[in-house]
Formats: structure tokens, C-alpha cells, sequence
């Protein structure tokens, strides 16, 4: 069936709310199921890269929020991707005898191991601790070895020195992902492949949005139908226009503008 910028608009509104989506798997009554949404100032995530997907056809239509950034909890970086539409094969796990669903999926960058390996083994404790040493030169981001110009004056530029323990001014975990989104976004960024992975139909990219006016989603008040940037989204989408993105409002989505990843 058509959709209308209406259907759209009220999934973005549902899935902000943490309301369950109308496509998802019915399964069993005692099914656990989630719903996330773009989340720049997560306490748990140190942000560094965000995009937005867009894909259409006249029947079908998915959104795809994509974040990067290091998981202070899991002591590793990857990519977060959501997905809200209406031809989502959602991701499904079982564990304890209960079904697991949610719209979103996670991609791992730099792993835990790698992490120890590249970690500052001099000083302090407080030294050592989620800081990068300067004797580094390379960093093992999925499967590639990926040049690190290892410059503590570019890191303050940057804004990816850590202020407290770390007289030598060595870039912080967190900080690793932010320099690479910034010098070399592609290392740090998913696939087309990766994110059709999750789709039941192959529908065609409309666009990706790798600027935009984000609005934080702890104002529940503020709710995707009234913004901006999901009603152009809900016109591209259901129009499959991309020159109707013209936006008034400045794009503020870049890591430097959100305070994120404090526990």
C-alpha cells in the first residue's frame, strides 16, 4: 500500500516514545522487544560520527539513524545503527528462554583487545587508564590497519585530549574514534551492505543526510512530527526527491556540540 507522510511521521513519533512498532513481529506473548532511536548524549556511548539513510520505492520506505563511537561500558567502539520503516527484518535473539527483539544492531570497530594493546602503559594509574600511547602509529579498526599521525598539538585542537590524569596530552579512547570520523570518516562509517543486511526488500537510497539539525531526545516534548528535519524526511521519502532537503536550521550534529559518554 502507499504510504503518506503521515505513516511516517507517526513511526518516528512511536519509536521516540519507546512505543512498539506496528511491524514488528507479533512471536509470543512473553517476547521481549525494544525500540532505539538517534541518541547523541547517550551516557554509555562516547559519540563521534551520525548519519541518517534514507530509502524508498512507492511501497516500500526505511529510515537508518547511524552512530559511531566507544562503548565506555563495553570497552570497545562500533556502530549503532536503528532502523524505523515498514520492511525492517528486525534483530531477534534468544537467550533464557526468552525472544529478544529490538530495530537495531551493532557493528564492532576497535575491540576490547585492541584497545589493550594501544593503551598508554606509563605513569600513573590514572594515566593508564582509557589513554592512547604516543609511541602508537597504527590502529586495527575492524580488519584494516588504519595510520594514526600521532600530533598531541592536533589532538587539543581536536578537542580529543582528556583533560584530567594526562600531562602528556595522549588522545583518550573515546577520543580515537573522534579524531578517525574527522580525518577519515569512511574507516569509521557502515557499508551500504551492512545496513541492507536488515531489510526485507532491496529498496533503492534516496540520500544520506551526514549533516543535519538534531534536537535532543531527553525534551520528550519536542517529537519528530514537529521537526524539521523528519517532516523534510517524511516529503523525501514519500515523494523519493532528494533536492527537497533544504533545510533553515543550522547543522548541529557534529560530536563537539553534545556532551555524551559520562556515566
Amino acid at each position: 500500500m502507499k504510504y503518506t507522510e503521515h505513516d511516517i511521521l507517526s513511526e518516528l513519533d512511536g519509536a521516540f516514545h519507546k512505543k512498539v512498532s506496528k511491524y514488528y513481529p507479533v512471536g509470543n506473548s512473553d517476547d521481549i522487544k525494544y525500540i532505539f532511536f538517534l541518541d547523541l548524549e547517550h551516557g554509555y556511548c562516547e559519540t563521534a560520527g551520525s548519519r541518517i539513510h534514507l530509502y524508498a520505492d512507492s511501497v516500500n520506505w526505511a529510515i537508518v539513524f547511524e552512530k559511531s563511537g566507544y562503548q565506555n561500558r563495553g570497552d570497545y567502539s562500533g556502530i549503532e545503527l536503528a532502523y524505523i520503516g515498514n520492511c525492517i527484518k528486525y534483530m531477534t535473539e534468544h537467550y533464557n528462554g526468552y525472544n529478544y527483539i529490538a530495530n537495531s544492531k551493532s557493528i564492532s570497530l576497535v575491540s576490547h583487545t585492541e584497545y589493550e594493546r594501544i593503551r598508554n602503559k606509563e605513569g600513573g594509574e590514572g594515566e593508564q587508564f582509557e589513554l592512547i600511547s604516543d609511541s602508537v602509529r597504527f590502529v586495527r579498526v575492524r580488519d584494516k590497519l588504519i595510520n594514526i599521525e600521532y600530533d598531541p598539538q592536533l589532538f587539543i585542537k581536536m578537542g580529543i585530549v582528556r583533560e584530567y590524569n594526562n600531562p602528556r596530552n595522549l588522545m583518550s579512547y573515546g577520543g580515537l574514534v573522534r579524531y578517525l570520523n574527522d580525518t577519515q570518516p569512511s574507516v569509521v562509517q557502515s557499508t551500504e551492505s551492512e545496513i541492507k543486511e536488515q531489510f526485507l526488500k532491496d529498496i533503492p537510497k534516496i540520500m544520506t543526510l551526514d549533516e543535519f539539525h538534531y534536537f535532543s531526545i531527553y525534551n520528550e516534548d519536542n517529537i519528530p512530527s514537529k521537526q524539521e528535519l523528519f517532516q523534510l524526511i517524511a516529503k523525501i521519502l514519500v515523494t523519493r526527491d532528494s533536492t527537497l532537503w533544504k533545510p533553515t536550521k543550522e547543522p548541529n550534529n557534529h560530536w563537539s556540540n553534545w556532551e555524551s559518554g559520562n556515566l
